[in-house]
C-alpha cells in the first residue's frame, strides 16, 4: 500500500519520490546524493506523515552533506521565518527587483484619484511603473484568495499604472482566474511556471539570512530586527554580526556559509 502524506493545506496525496528528488537536486545536490537521501527518507515514512516532517528529515540528511545545499533546500521555510511585521518580506521583494535591474522603493504613499494609498513596493523601469502589494504568510498552507486580488485591483484602479500581488505562498484558482482576466500581475512561490518567486530567487542567488543553517532562531531574529535581510549584506558590514551577538569562530562559520550560498563559484 502506498504511503499517503498530509500536505500543509489539509489535503492528502501519495508520496512521490520524484518530487523529493527534484527539490534536492534543485538545492545543488548531485543526482547520486539526492537519490541516497530520498531513499533514506522513504524508509522513514509512515501513513499520514506531514510534508513538514518529510522536509525536516530530508533537510537533516542534506545538512550532513553540505550546509549551503541544505540552506538552498530550506529556502521556502527561510522566507516563512521572516516574522509577522511584513517588513522583511517587502524589503526582500524590493531587493529581488533591484537585482533584476529595476529601480525600487518601499512603503510609499501614492495619491489616487479618490484617496491616498500606502504601497508596499514601487517598481520602476524606464517609463513603466508597477505598484506591488506584498502578502506575507508564515504558514505554507495559507493561500491568497479572490478577496485579496479584488481588493488590490480596486486600489490599483484608483492609482493607475500596473498592479502586482506578491506572496510567499500560493494563490487560489479563482484568484488566478480573476487576475488573469483583469490584467493584475501575480507572483507566488511557484507561480507563474518558470518565472515564480522561487525561480527568480534562485537565478538572482538572493538568499535571506534566515536560510543560513549556522544561525540560531534568536540570531536570525536579531538580524531581521536590525533590518538585515540578505546574507550578502553580512560581509558588507562587519558590525552586523557583532550587533546580533555573533563573534569569533561562530561569526567565521556564518560568513563562510553565506559566501558558499551567495557567491557564484565559491569553494569550487
Amino acid at each position: 500500500m502506498s504511503i499517503r502524506i498530509a500536505k500543509s493545506d489539509g489535503t492528502v496525496e501519495p508520496f512521490d519520490q520524484g518530487k523529493l528528488m527534484k527539490s534536492l537536486t534543485r538545492s545543488g545536490a548531485k543526482h547520486d546524493v539526492a537519490q541516497h537521501i530520498s531513499n533514506q527518507v522513504e524508509q522513514e515514512l509512515y501513513q499520514g506523515i506531514t510534508t513538514r516532517e518529510i522536509y525536516t528529515r530530508a533537510f537533516n540528511h542534506l545538512r550532513h552533506e553540505k550546509r549551503d545545499m541544505a540552506a538552498r533546500y530550506s529556502l521556502k521555510r527561510a522566507v516563512l521565518e521572516f516574522g509577522p511585521s511584513g517588513f522583511p518580506f517587502e524589503a526582500y521583494i524590493a531587493q529581488l527587483y533591484a537585482a533584476e535591474g529595476y529601480s525600487v522603493s518601499i512603503d510609499q504613499m501614492i495619491k489616487g484619484k479618490c484617496v491616498e494609498h500606502e504601497v508596499d513596493v514601487v517598481i520602476k523601469r524606464g517609463e513603466e511603473i508597477t505598484y506591488a502589494e506584498a502578502k506575507f504568510h508564515n504558514s505554507p498552507g495559507f493561500k491568497c484568495d479572490l478577496t485579496v486580488v479584488l481588493y488590490v485591483k480596486a486600489r490599483i484602479d484608483d492609482i493607475g499604472h500596473k498592479g502586482l500581488v506578491v506572496t510567499n505562498t500560493k494563490f487560489t484558482d479563482k484568484a488566478v482566474q480573476f487576475a488573469t482576466c483583469a490584467g493584475l500581475e501575480l507572483l507566488g512561490w511557484d507561480y507563474p511556471h518558470g518565472k515564480s518567486l522561487h525561480d527568480r530567487i534562485d537565478r538572482a542567488k538572493l538568499y535571506p539570512v534566515t536560510a543560513l543553517t549556522t544561525l540560531s532562531r534568536r540570531e536570525k531574529t536579531a538580524l531581521l530586527n536590525d533590518r538585515v535581510v540578505l546574507c550578502q549584506g553580512l560581509a558588507d558590514n562587519g558590525d552586523t554580526l557583532t550587533r546580533a551577538g555573533i563573534s569569533g569562530a561562530k561569526a567565521n562559520a556564518v560568513l563562510e556559509e553565506a559566501a558558499a550560498l551567495c557567491v557564484p563559484g565559491y569553494g569550487i
